[in-house]
């Protein structure tokens, strides 16, 4: 039976990914808290415009411009939630992101605390600043709020007028505030902007500019978001959740994640409550968030991928088109229109698919219409690993399998050729239950320039991601510690993973080869950080109960 949520007391953007509901624009605001009271009534005023998850029944019921908020510790301090409510956060919500470079792979671990003075330089100067001295700095983030906005007419790169109102709105709210609660206007490399402005990336079609799902390397993103109780009506979950969700057996197929993976205050993957600081009120219906600042060095991507694309075609005596697209799908896990390698492995099968579907359609707006029904239909996410453990299709340390491994680390499952028939072992009994407590919620638009125009390193483009779950700890540190910058769970020792992993030490990514095919596997070794970490902090994401509880200043731990 599925779980009913109070979607009126959770805040809309844990369940929507803002970006696939129409909302192709945002902007990233940081605010400071210098007085509590102001603090409080600064809150209550957010509180009224909050967009929560209550369900839209068609798209006239949709807001213009949404609006959501969250707290970092040194918010919550500020704003004087009681001292017991406070000692029993997460201590890695206490710590905040900065103190947690070690563990994310945003520091040199080969360099000790000593040696590596100002490694945040490269930082923006708002997170460099955030958390530098005693918890109660002018400096310092305390609030999160995020606006995402519809386009104002189809066919435009436009966002409706009433992103810039509820922009004018919040700049009253802290003149209002006498002082009590400022916006922090040191976003950008150069520390200049009022917020983090973020897009979709628009392609241009006879003049006509649509938004598309793809970030500035090329690749489509935002694909395979997990699928929990509650999130969807029972209709729509039997159709979102498969390959979102998880596979416990071939016989049911795929089931929702349980909600207390995303959700405080309800049942995880466990049978248990996620821990939770008192009173449980407090936190119920919350969610804990990371939000990082992810910039994309467009310029080294394409010449290591030139490079590399010039030796694999040499080597498997295939096109530099092919050799490149291939290179890409292989780093990546889907092809750069999404379809995935485990369902289409080869590039041959892969333009045959485009063709069949639709892809290539002389109108380019059918044929990127064609695509999105592709890309929100069941078959984008429909597959698994079990089948390809030597990685022939989808590469072991590919991006996508190392974010979602799905039953490719069950331990019952086998690896290798069966003597007896020669063939890969093939294991219908593997299932996901290894990897349903490190999903995360993605959330997020890419930021920069909106188009895939030539950019180089020095372009501001990337993405502004939120990671969402109940434990930062066990979901979004463990996969960006053991999944992305390690590879020894995928048989890829130290090796990175090849697009969002460090490659200050480790350079390689493994393509392995079906014997089959008589061709040899093929080894990226010139791989470089593609992808830089620019800032950002953990956030928790209150209730509405929560919100209202905040700004009567009546969190009462007993």
């Amino acid at each position: 039976m599925t779980r009913m949520l109070d979607l009126n007391d959770i805040q809309g953007n844990i369940p929507r990914a803002y970006g696939r509901f129409s909302f192709p624009f945002a902007r990233y605001f940081f605010l400071n808290i210098a007085d509590a009271a102001e603090g409080r009534k600064f809150v209550d005023q957010v509180r009224k415009e909050v967009t929560t998850a209550a369900r839209w029944p068609g798209n006239a019921d949709k807001p213009l411009c949404t609006v959501n908020i969250a707290f970092t510790f040194l918010g919550l301090y500020m704003l004087e939630l009681p001292s017991r409510t406070l000692q029993r956060m997460p201590d890695v919500f206490i710590e905040g992101m900065k103190d947690r470079a070690f563990v994310l792979g945003d520091r040199d671990v080969t360099r000790t605390a000593a040696d590596d003075v100002g490694w945040d330089r490269h930082w923006d100067p708002i997170w460099q600043a955030n958390r530098a001295g005693d918890g109660n700095g002018a400096n310092d983030v305390h609030i999160w709020i995020s606006l995402n906005a519809q386009l104002k007419t189809l066919g435009t790169d436009t966002p409706v007028d009433e992103l810039e109102e509820k922009t004018e709105w919040l700049r009253g709210l802290c003149a209002a505030s006498n002082g009590g609660v400022s916006i922090l206007a040191k976003n950008g490399r150069n520390g200049d902007q009022e917020y983090q402005a973020a897009s979709a990336v628009f392609q241009d079609h006879g003049g006509m500019k649509i938004p598309t799902p793809k970030e500035h390397f090329g690749f489509t993103d935002g694909i395979g978001d997990p699928v929990f109780e509650g999130q969807y009506p029972p209709e729509k979950e039997k159709v979102a959740v498969i390959g979102r969700g998880k596979r416990m057996n071939p016989e049911d197929g795929w089931e929702p994640i349980a909600t207390g993976e995303f959700i405080l205050g309800h049942p995880d993957e466990s049978q248990e409550l996620p821990p939770t600081s008192v009173p449980p009120e407090f936190m119920n219906n919350g969610t804990f968030m990371a939000y990082r600042k992810l910039h994309e060095n467009v310029g080294t991507f394409d010449a290591v991928l030139q490079e590399e694309a010039k030796a694999f075609a040499a080597e498997m005596d295939v096109s530099m088109e092919e050799a490149n697209e291939t290179l890409r799908a292989k780093m990546a896990g889907r092809w750069s229109d999404g379809v995935p390698l485990a369902v289409i492995p080869t590039y041959t099968e892969w333009v045959q698919f485009g063709k069949n579907n639709g892809f290539d359609d002389p109108d380019p707006l059918k044929a990127l219409e064609n695509q999105r029904r592709y890309l929100s239909s069941p078959a984008v996410s429909d597959f698994r690993y079990a089948d390809d453990m030597a990685g022939y299709k989808c590469p072991a340390g590919a991006h996508l399998r190392r974010m979602n491994t799905r039953d490719y680390l069950d331990p019952e499952n086998k690896a290798g050729i069966d003597p007896a028939t020669g063939e890969q072992y093939k294991n219908a009994t593997a299932d996901s239950a290894l990897n349903k407590r490190r999903r995360i919620l993605r959330r997020g638009l890419p930021y920069g320039p909106a188009n895939l125009d030539h950019k180089t390193d020095d372009t501001e483009q990337g993405v502004a991601m939120m990671l969402m779950g109940t434990s930062l700890f066990r979901q979004f540190e463990f996969v960006q510690q053991q999944w992305i910058q390690y590879g020894l769970d995928f048989h890829e020792g130290n090796n990175t993973c090849p697009l969002l992993g460090n490659h200050d030490h480790h350079h390689r990514h493994t393509v392995p080869s079906d014997p089959k095919s008589g061709k040899p596997p093929y080894v990226m070794s010139k791989l470089k950080t593609f992808v830089e970490c620019r800032g950002g902090d953990y956030f928790f994401i209150p209730s509405m109960t929560a919100i209202r509880m905040i700004s009567m200043g009546i969190v009462d731990p007993t």
